[in-house]
Order: C-alpha cells, then structure tokens, then sequence
C-alpha cells in the first residue's frame, strides 16, 4: 500500500505569486550651501568650481557666499560660471540643506543653521566646547566630521591627504628659514657637490614623517627618523625605498642627532596631547641656526620650547633655534590643500545624490557612518560623549 506525501508548502504558497521588482531610487537633487570660512587664518574652501561644475552638471544646486574661494584663489565669477548662486548675505549660504565647511561653524553661525539641516566640517575635538554640541542638538542637524571619514581601507582620507600636505610642507617652510635673508644659517637645504648634505631629523615616521622624509631626500639631505614603533620605521623605509637611518626613540641618540642636524621636524601625535620628545635641555645644545618645525603643535607639540605661532607671525627664537610653530600649515598652501578636500568630498555628494538623498547613503555607506558625529540632534560619536559626558546611541540602533 503507497503510502500519502503529504507536501511542505501549503495550497496556498504553492500558487503563483505576483512577481516583485525592486523600485528604483529616485536620484535627489541636493542643495549645497558653502559658506565663507571666518576661523583666523583659514583660507581653504571645500569645492573647487571645476567639483562645482561636476555636480551641477547632475542636477545639483549651489549657494556659495561671495568670496568663500578668495583664499584659494578661486573667484566668485568662476563659481557662477560653473552654475552656483552667489549669496550676498551669509545665512542664505548656511540656509542649506547640506552645508559645507572646512573649520567647524562657530556658535553664531549654529544660529543660522536651519532644523534638520546636514552638516559636513572638520570636528577638531581637543578645540570644541560642550555649548558646540548642544547648540547642535537643539537644532535636530546631522553633522558629519570629514577629520573621522574613514573609508573601505580603513585609511581616514581627508586627515591622511593633509597631513601629506603638512609634511612636504615642513621641509620647504625649513628650506626657507635656513636662508640668511630670513636670519637662519644660511645653509641650501640639499646636497651640493663638494659640500656636506644638510642634516635632517624626522620625529615620527606616519604620513607626516614619510613625506618629510621624501622631500628632504628629493632636495639631497641626509635624513634620520626616529619613532618608537618599528612596525612603521621598518614600513617607511619599504615604502621610501630608499636605506634611511632609522631608530627608536632613546634620549643619548636622539641628543647626538639634534645636536649635529640643520632641521628637525616634529610629527609625532598622541592619543590626546603629543608626547613631550626633545627637552629644552636638548634644545640648547642644538646648533645656532638651526630650525625646528613642529607640526604636532596642534595637539600641543612634541618640544618643550615649542609656543603656538600663526602665519603673519610664524617663528620665535629660543636658546638661537628657530621655531616654527603655525598650528594650520595646509592653509598656506590654500589652493592645493582645497584641490585635495574637494576631490575626497565630490564622490561622496554623488553618492549621496544617486542614493536618493543622505538618508540613504549613510545607511549603507560605513565611511559616512564612521564620519557621523549626530544624527539628527542625537549624538552617535562614543569618543565625543565619553569626553564631553553627554548622552549616546549607537548610530546602527537608530536605522532600525
């Protein structure tokens, strides 16, 4: 006797169901507003009009204020010829949905802010105050800190193509002030035949080091690097492929190094504040002339003569060592530095028009999400509330 089958589906599912297709989403159209930068000294700007161009050409609106690209020297005129709104009066600027700035908005410029607006800016944490992200959350914005984007390599893309900038720049703002017009000692920082190559020290061997490092080798001088991690000593020379002196970082070494070179740059930063390197003790037993050009000085800076300098004022001489000490070095190369940010954010403001708007970008986009400091007035940042002792919700909670 045959026995019954009896099947697992039901009558019911067994029936021809109606074919789903996925919807396609709906490009948005974004407005993006670019202020003028008012923080002291800064004269970068986010896009440049060529980037301008290349995103209205996809249907999307600008409203720059008049002379936010001065500083890069990028004029109103080639704005408006790319197909932004120049705007006269900075709130129509900050009226956007999408606001974009390279130093974060000060507590003014939150007030022109409208609800539910999306911020992108630099963060600059060890500089913020607690009124900063409340004066936010009262406002509902969705900020995103460019200085935490990190993309699919783990590579934070924006930090990493500054601080490029800032080391090449070291050993150029160094080959200056060696000269005897600007009262160093006069010495040409490279390698000339018959003459002993200038010496230079590298603190630090991460992005800043490696390209101080091959700048001052392009030019001909002799190069140490010092860092206490040779995972990254052993890296640098890999990716140098050049047979640098390299070492760890121990006192009667480093006083030996500091006491014969010409230049030392400083490019090693800390958690929270750089590690104090080079005593003043080290530092008066330096050559007379000498210069020191200490990048970490943002983050406090890694020699203990080093004092906050700025760009009309850059240097300050202690024990006859120059300092240099300007917190914000990519700023004095402002056009190149605003290539290299803009050509990082136009693929981002792409992506976020061809997924249908922000919304639904940042949910699949994790580099977003890594760069995303508030969504929508709550705060998703856990190093941001751990310093400040604000409230947090992981971002991943909030897309349920």
């Amino acid at each position: 006797m045959s026995k019954k089958i009896t099947s697992p589906f039901s009558k019911q599912e067994l029936i021809p169901q109606e074919e789903t297709l996925e919807i396609i989403k709906q490009k948005g159209e974004l407005v993006i507003g670019i202020p003028k930068e008012t923080h002291y000294q800064e004269k970068r700007v986010c896009l440049t009009p060529d980037a301008v161009a290349a995103l209205t050409a996809h249907g999307h609106k600008f409203v720059i204020e008049s002379g936010a690209g001065e500083g890069a020297n990028f004029s109103d005129n080639e704005y408006s010829e790319a197909g932004a709104k120049i705007a006269y009066d900075v709130k129509e600027a900050f009226g956007c949905h999408i606001i974009l700035k390279v130093e974060p908005p000060s507590l003014d410029e939150i007030k022109f802010i409208n609800p539910q607006s999306v911020l992108f800016s630099a963060l600059q944490l060890k500089t913020q105050t607690k009124k900063y992200f409340e004066a936010l959350a009262t406002k509902r914005v969705t900020a995103v800190a460019f200085d935490y984007i990190k993309d699919e390599h783990g590579v934070y893309s924006i930090v990493k193509s500054l601080s490029e900038i800032a080391g090449t720049a070291s050993i150029l703002i160094a080959a200056e002030l060696m000269s005897k017009v600007n009262e160093g000692n006069g010495l040409l920082l490279g390698n000339i035949g018959g003459v002993p190559p200038s010496e230079v020290v590298i603190l630090g061997a991460g992005t800043v080091g490696e390209f101080a490092a091959r700048s001052a080798i392009g030019l001909g001088a002799s190069v140490k690097v010092f860092d206490n991690s040779l995972t990254k000593l052993r890296s640098l020379k890999h990716r140098l492929g050049y047979q640098i002196y390299t070492s760890t970082i121990q006192p009667k070494t480093l006083q030996k190094a500091l006491m014969r070179c010409d230049v030392a740059i400083g490019a090693i930063r800390g958690n929270s504040r750089a590690p104090i390197i080079v005593t003043e003790q080290m530092v008066e037993q330096m050559k007379d002339g000498a210069v020191i050009v200490d990048v970490s000085i943002d983050r406090g800076g890694c020699f203990e003569t080093s004092e906050v300098t700025n760009h009309k004022n850059p240097t300050l001489q202690k024990h006859g060592v120059i300092h240099y000490c300007v917190p914000n070095i990519p700023s004095r190369y402002s056009r190149t530095a605003s290539v290299s940010i803009s050509n990082i954010f136009t693929p981002y403001l792409l992506s976020i028009a061809e997924e249908g708007g922000f919304e639904n970008a940042v949910r699949f986009d994790k580099s977003l999400q890594n760069g995303m400091y508030f969504y929508h007035g709550i705060l998703t940042n856990r190093t941001v509330a751990d310093w400040f002792n604000l409230p947090y919700r992981d971002i991943n909670l909030l897309f349920l």
